[in-house]
């Protein structure tokens, strides 16, 4: 008679240094090569999400409200807020400067999650429970193309998080992380750079501090960030464990 070994689902193996350097030059190759194809066209607009959103938890903080955010096809997007009226210069550019700090911080944190956790799935549904923040105030706007977006895009996170393996969430947040970091420097630069003065939030801010010329220096010292940060990201993302770390 044999004896059969209950099966146990293992988390995914994790990826060796050398392994995890050449998965970051692949999602580089990856979304330079493939930037304006449908396969990164989701991946973006979550993005923009997460971008919107950051506008409308900074003006929460600073004392105000959300009133609604609006997601467009053209991979672009607003958020629609309250501040008191005696809000101040800097509070006024937190609120502005919060769009790009939110993005590179929101990739930044959920690559290095995906990468030093071994919850990946719970990563993808608390994602997926941001996404449901997001349509609350997405419906508001009655913008049927953001309404299908995020009721698309939330109900594959949530379908992702029950059945897909451990190893597609590994690879997929890892991926989502990168992507935001890298689309806030791609998107510094078209907006300033390429095309300067279509009221980007660098313009915003140089606005608020009265020399409108300043938006490009803005816009490049964002840059400077964000690269750094996601540098910072992936230096500590694919440590080693000190001994005192290992189980």
């Amino acid at each position: 008679m044999i004896s059969e070994t209950p099966q146990v689902n293992q988390p995914a193996k994790e990826f060796s240094p050398s392994a995890n350097i050449w998965l970051v030059v692949g999602f580089f190759i990856v979304s330079v090569f493939l930037w304006n194809t449908f396969l990164l066209y989701p991946v973006k607009m979550f993005v923009v999400g997460l971008h919107e959103l950051s506008h409308g938890i900074a003006a929460v903080l600073a004392g105000g409200r959300i009133d609604s955010i609006q997601l467009d096809p053209r991979i672009g997007g607003y958020c629609v807020f309250r501040l008191p009226v005696d809000s101040g210069f800097f509070k006024q550019v937190f609120v502005a400067a919060s769009g790009y700090l939110g993005s590179i911080v929101w990739g930044a944190v959920i690559f290095f999650a995906a990468s030093r956790s071994k919850k990946d799935r719970w990563i993808t549904f608390f994602i997926a429970l941001m996404m449901l923040v997001i349509s609350f105030y997405v419906i508001r706007t009655r913008e049927m193309f953001g309404i299908m977006f995020c009721f698309s895009f939330t109900l594959f996170l949530f379908a992702a998080a029950k059945w897909f393996p451990p190893r597609f969430h590994d690879i997929f947040l890892k991926f989502l992380g990168f992507t935001s970091c890298l689309y806030v420097i791609i998107d510094i630069k078209e907006d300033l750079i390429d095309r300067s003065g279509i009221g980007s939030d660098a313009d915003r801010i140089a606005q608020l501090m009265g020399i409108p010329k300043l938006s490009v220096i803005v816009g490049i010292a964002w840059i400077v960030l964000a690269v750094i940060i996601l540098l910072i990201t992936l230096k500590y993302s694919f440590r080693l464990p000190e001994k005192n770390e290992i189980d």
